[in-house]
């Protein structure tokens, strides 16, 4: 038996109320990844600052070290 008309709207319009919620999904998914991969740059910029300073503190102390080993 054929399929009436107003099951293939009601089928029709199913399909595209699915693929405007994977679209949806999808954008969603994007702005996460934006967000998380601003964050992380952020972060990685705030790490490496640290480091130079912690690596400056312990620079000034082998420096003493250093000079006070050579005289």
């Amino acid at each position: 038996m054929p399929r009436g008309r107003t099951t293939f709207n009601k089928r029709q319009k199913e399909q595209a109320r699915q693929q405007k919620q994977r679209d949806k999904a999808e954008r969603r998914n994007q702005r996460k990844q934006e967000k998380a991969g601003e964050g992380s740059m952020d972060e990685m910029a705030e790490l490496r600052e640290h480091a130079a300073a912690q690596a400056a503190l312990f620079n000034v102390g082998q420096d003493d070290d250093e000079s006070s080993a050579d005289a």
